[in-house]
């Protein structure tokens, strides 16, 4: 019978030690991608570097553009906002890690006898250490290193999102101003031609309806001119809010150049995504915490072991006063056995189970989101970039359309109102490539959130 008993405690303590091993593996997160860019230019366009991620916005040369990013993410609210919410994390991934930690604490009360016959004054001394076993240290250390990262991530995407919004409306507001300043051109362009038709019809070289069409193209240049104040009002509201700032900033006011942007590459892997895209990083630390919470779940079917003490000294408030005061101390384990609870913890570990294999269904789905946004916002820049380069070449044309229009007024082979013309088509042209530079440089701020930023080393436990 002894040794039977034996047998049985050897085997329950084999059994114990056995499941002070167990631990919740991270599961693999390998992802298909394609092995290149189907919608990038291909390497015989010979475009130019390939944009640093950190800094791509210099790839528009521009000072006050490059000044107003700085600015940004300095003083944007947003991007403080996620900051102290990171510091926020990190205290709790400190507090994770104390959680297993030994614990010491100093307790004062008082207390009466049962027999309500005398009061005592306790001071004493608690001490307590939890052993992380079963995997519910591991468990717990991912949880908290998955909040940690995450909210480091959430910075990272805070920055990206600040620095493409500051450069959209920048790109918005110049573009708008330039066009202000062509509209305005047409318009007086317009008036002229409308005042030469006139003339032409006092001297009987013209018809009614000619000035009437030269009216109607002069009200339509006038309506076309009031568009840009809205869409510059709007980008100087949006970059305040981006600056947290209360007031206009003058220096954008006043009309400036439009932003143009050099011929760039874009040559980085689509494997590169998983360490740039935030919506990526987010889904594989949900990976990590749901991970971190199945240990748990599966630590808590099993008895939670520790190492306790007591140091307490009671003194006699009433009653029999000459009893000497004494300190007892006493120690030994701690141990909390769950027996019967109704299914509950099993319930607990199958809910954990299948919030893990969604959370590795929702990698997967990014990673495929991700790629599909990149492959279209690639797609787009591409056909916006070739459409820039066909309205400044239509450009040149409408700048050669016009020296010839000059000359030949110049010699005497062409009336005022042949030049004026050639400078309506030239202001459009202008007009229409003003507005495909800023599709092609909206496109490319598209591509570069799209393959997201660098961020911080990723670390999984």
């Amino acid at each position: 019978m002894i040794a039977r008993t034996r047998i049985l405690l050897a085997a329950a303590a084999c059994s114990l030690l056995g499941a002070c091993a167990v631990s919740t593996p991270l599961p693999d997160l390998h992802a298909d991608l394609p092995a290149h860019w189907h919608n990038a230019p291909p390497e015989s366009a010979k475009l130019g570097p390939q944009p640093n991620l950190d800094s791509w916005w210099k790839a528009f040369d521009d000072a006050q553009l490059d000044a107003l990013i700085q600015r940004a993410l300095a003083q944007n609210l947003t991007l403080q906002q996620a900051q102290l919410r990171m510091r926020a994390a990190r205290a709790r991934e400190h507090l994770a890690g104390t959680q297993f930690a030994p614990q010491l604490s100093f307790r004062t009360f008082s207390q009466p006898d049962p027999a309500a016959t005398t009061s005592y004054y306790e001071v004493g001394f608690d001490a307590l250490w939890e052993l992380p076993l079963f995997g519910r240290g591991a468990g717990t250390a991912r949880v908290a290193a998955a909040d940690a990262q995450t909210a480091a991530t959430q910075i990272s995407a805070a920055r990206v999102s600040i620095t493409a919004e500051v450069a959209r409306n920048y790109v918005d507001l110049r573009a708008a101003q330039t066009r202000a300043a062509q509209f305005d051109r047409i318009v007086a362009l317009r008036e002229q031609v409308l005042e030469l038709t006139q003339v032409r019809l006092r001297l009987k070289l013209a018809s009614r309806d000619d000035v009437d069409k030269a009216a109607g193209e002069l009200v339509q240049a006038q309506a076309d001119a009031a568009e840009p104040a809205a869409a510059i009002a709007q980008a100087q509201q949006a970059l305040d809010v981006l600056l947290a700032q209360a007031q206009p900033d003058a220096s954008l006011q006043a009309p400036g150049p439009q932003p143009s942007l050099r011929d760039v590459q874009f040559t980085q892997a689509p494997a590169d995504l998983l360490r740039t895209r935030p919506e990526i990083r987010v889904a594989e630390l949900e990976v990590l915490n749901a991970t971190g919470e199945l240990g748990i779940a599966r630590a808590d079917l099993w008895p939670k072991l520790g190492l306790g003490g007591t140091l307490i000294s009671a003194t006699r408030v009433n009653g029999d006063l000459d009893h000497p005061n004494k300190a007892v101390p006493s120690a030994g384990p701690i141990i909390d056995i769950p027996l019967f609870d109704w299914g509950a913890r099993r319930d607990t570990v199958t809910a954990r189970d299948a919030q893990l294999q969604a959370a590795v269904l929702g990698y997967r789905q990014a990673v495929l989101e991700g790629v599909a946004e990149a492959e279209s916002a690639l797609a787009q820049w591409q056909r916006d970039h070739a459409r820039a380069a066909a309205a400044h070449a239509q450009l040149a044309l409408a700048n050669d359309a016009k020296a010839r229009a000059d000359k030949l007024q110049h010699i005497g082979l062409a009336d005022k109102s042949d030049d004026v013309q050639s400078s309506i088509a030239q202001a459009q042209a202008q007009l229409q490539a003003s507005v495909a530079q800023r599709d092609a440089a909206i496109a490319f701020i598209a591509v570069y959130k799209s393959l997201g930023g660098a961020l911080p080393p990723l670390v999984m436990q």
